[in-house]
């Protein structure tokens, strides 16, 4: 029986164990700068199958909250080579998460203060993080009206992504990337009927709401090859605000064009980001996306996350409903997850108002078991 604790090949990643470090944002890289204090929580974490890092901006256009790190500076990318190096001698694997955030972001952090972009100008029922600039403190505040992209944009957009790909394993030494198609944020906003009412190729039917997706993928695919891409999709999470007419229909077309790409993994959320797994009033049938992409060709390892414990975990694993899980707040507290899952050990809480921002304090000082 395939236990949670065996390993796997996912594309040309050879992962130790079925247990992932999903990303999470913390809000701890000024200037879009990671920092030491982000390669020694990195290698804190570094026995996980697969470290998935924080939501890492392609672009300045990209970037939505204060104080998430970027991929598309050369300071940047120096600092990110010096984390990735330190998870590479502790013998872990390190792929970073592509972001574009389209209509979740503020005009404070966008270039020139201009306003985010998306689909459409729908303005999002969200919020994002901004630091005030008199008091140097971070805090929430609702997202700015967006404009809609022009048709002529899109080719820069997944210019975007196939470079930032390529920069992440060429010089800051990501193992391999995953692009962030979930949670609302711009790829998820060309997916879904509530944030695109565009009336050119990228609107209108799946085919053409999925458009910008698959070439963002493929260009990705191209630059650094498919088997060391991913993607994080998530089909009926409400999280910033953001729905969709038709998600099985939309999703299952989806992942079977994916199917051909030879990519390393499919990454589902499944129900609410954060929240239940379930939603009665956003039914979805997991297997059956699964059994879409499985019959189109798809051989990428089936990464499931959202409100996963020990024993779904495991269970989802032996039964193959998952080849791999992956695992957010638990991750945040308790850098030996993989040795507590093991031998069944009690889990550090974690404490949410250091969820964003700050220092070492709720970040890097929850102690392992065998330091308890």
């Amino acid at each position: 029986m395939t236990s949670l604790f065996d390993p796997i090949e996912a594309g040309d990643l050879q992962l130790p164990n079925r247990i992932a470090m999903a990303p999470l944002t913390r809000n701890r890289a000024p200037g879009a700068i990671p920092t030491a204090l982000m390669q020694t929580y990195y290698v804190q974490r570094a026995t996980a199958g697969l470290l998935i890092s924080e939501g890492t901006a392609i672009s300045a256009q990209a970037q939505g909250y204060a104080d998430v790190p970027g991929l598309y500076g050369e300071e940047q990318l120096q600092a990110w080579k010096k984390v990735t190096a330190a998870v590479h001698a502790k013998g872990g694997r390190i792929v970073t998460q592509l972001w574009h955030v389209g209509r979740i972001s503020h005009t404070l952090l966008q270039p020139e203060n201009q306003p985010p972009v998306a689909p459409s100008a729908l303005t999002a029922k969200s919020k994002t993080y901004v630091i005030d600039a008199a008091t140097g403190e971070g805090h929430f505040t609702p997202t700015s009206a967006p404009r809609a992209l022009r048709q002529e944009e899109l080719p820069g957009i997944v210019h975007s992504f196939a470079q930032a790909a390529r920069a992440a394993v060429e010089d800051a030494g990501f193992d391999g990337v995953e692009l962030h198609g979930a949670n609302g944020y711009l790829l998820d906003q060309f997916l879904k009927t509530g944030a695109n009412q565009r009336q050119d190729d990228y609107g209108g039917s799946i085919e053409n709401r999925a458009r910008l997706v698959l070439e963002c993928v493929r260009s990705v695919a191209d630059a650094i090859g498919g088997g060391k891409v991913g993607i994080r999709l998530s089909p009926v999470t409400p999280a910033n605000d953001i729905v969709d007419e038709d998600p099985q229909a939309l999703f299952e077309y989806l992942v079977r064009q994916l199917a051909p790409l030879g990519l390393a993994y499919i990454h589902v959320i499944e129900g609410a980001t954060g929240g239940p797994r379930e939603l009665p009033e956003r039914p979805f049938d997991y297997r059956a996306l699964k059994q879409a992409y499985r019959s189109a060709g798809g051989k990428g390892v089936w990464m499931v996350n959202n409100g996963y414990d020990r024993k779904l975990a495991q269970q989802a694993v032996a039964s193959g409903y998952a080849d791999v899980v992956a695992f957010g707040k638990a991750y945040i507290s308790n850098p030996d997850l993989v040795e507590r899952l093991r031998e069944d050990l009690p889990l550090n809480a974690w404490n949410p108002s250091r969820f964003y921002g700050g220092g070492a304090d709720g970040y890097t000082d929850y102690p392992t078991a065998a330091g308890l």
